[in-house]
């Protein structure tokens, strides 16, 4: 038995498909159920005996503590954090609550767990972090890729507030012996992606015929991890990681956003044709820039590939076509998930031209 937080998110829920695809080890899910947190996202495993699923939050130490005590896994794994930057710069308290107090509670809960295991037990067991390359902060055009030595720059609430989870995380390890694992991973993209984030939300403003908002100039560079490899990364990672060891986990795939946004409309205009026969490229338009927005991120993922033998099996461009295809398909899950809460966000953040 594992217990995965954040289960219900984004890549906490294919995680959780993957796992089960694979492994008939059973997860116990916990997750909030915040604007993004999709019980949808899970809605295969209905009647799967697997997969205990229970609403609740990391920062509640009693109710982690009794599941602890309930299920014994052997591992946690733990997803759950507000993550959108755009979101912790409206609103960076709710980031402070759950990326720090909560991991913080979490921990607890988990030192006291493994504290009461026998040594064998405690010797197998593990507690694996999952965290992001903005912990980092910005590249220049000609730096080299993050590595796991770099220094710690975040720039953003959201990127502080995991910096500091991750400083918990290894505190708990070097203090108190918790085997933790972290792993510090680029860009997402892929199926059950919250349409607030850049390729999801190009993909439903495209067809739905709306302008599709770029910040600045839009060659702030990403490097772009499908997030099944991301899974098979975490898998890998809780399998053969070193306790109190870092992987940084990408795709080897630098792009400026407008790049990304182009492919987009490509794909689309060759999938989902626009009625009037037009370009989706033509719906491109630029807002203004986002405070303190990073310019270049990338990451070194040779660390994971050396030690672990991790790598890759999608392109960006493979991967980039399964999402758009994925999305082609599940529409019906888009227009769930895009209710007026998510319009207002929208509106709020890129102007009523969005």
């Amino acid at each position: 038995m594992i217990l995965v937080t954040g289960g219900a998110g984004f890549i906490g829920s294919n995680f959780v498909l993957d796992w089960l695809a694979q492994s008939d080890e059973p997860v116990v899910n916990l997750d909030a159920l915040t604007y993004a947190g999709n019980l949808e996202n899970l809605a295969s495993l209905q009647g799967d005996q697997r997969h205990v699923f229970v609403q609740g939050d990391i920062g509640d130490f009693a109710l982690v503590a009794g599941l602890l005590a309930k299920h014994r896994p052997r591992a946690i794994v733990n997803f759950a954090a507000e993550s959108h930057v755009d979101r912790s710069i409206h609103g960076p308290e709710d980031f402070v609550q759950t990326n720090i107090v909560g991991s913080f509670r979490l921990l607890e809960a988990t030192r006291a767990y493994w504290g009461c295991l026998d040594a064998t037990e405690k010797a197998a067991f593990r507690f694996l972090h999952v965290s992001t390359d903005e912990v980092y902060g910005s590249l220049a055009k000609d730096d080299p890729p993050f590595s796991e030595t770099n220094r710690y720059e975040p720039n953003s609430p959201y990127s502080a507030s995991k910096a500091a989870s991750d400083h918990l995380v290894r505190a708990y390890h070097h203090t108190y012996g918790l085997p933790v694992l972290t792993t510090n991973c680029s860009n997402n993209y892929g199926p059950y992606h919250f349409p607030e984030k850049l390729i999801p939300l190009v993909i439903h403003n495209a067809l739905a015929g709306k302008p599709l908002p770029i910040y600045g100039d839009g060659q702030q560079v990403r490097d772009w991890l499908y997030v099944k490899d991301h899974c098979s990364a975490i898998r890998r990672v809780l399998a053969a990681g070193r306790p109190g060891e870092t992987y940084n986990v990408g795709g080897w795939n630098e792009k400026p956003n407008l790049d990304v946004v182009h492919t987009l409309c490509a794909i689309l205009d060759e999938l989902s044709p626009r009625p009037d026969g037009k370009p989706y490229r033509e719906q491109i338009t630029y807002v203004t820039d986002r405070p303190g927005h990073d310019r270049r991120y990338a990451i070194d993922a040779g660390k994971i590939e050396r030690e672990l033998g991790w790598k890759p099996a999608e392109t960006f461009e493979t991967g980039i076509r399964k999402t758009v295809r994925w999305y082609l398909d599940n529409q019906a899950w888009v227009a769930n998930v895009t209710s007026g809460a998510y319009r207002d966000w929208v509106g709020k953040q890129y102007g009523a031209q969005s």
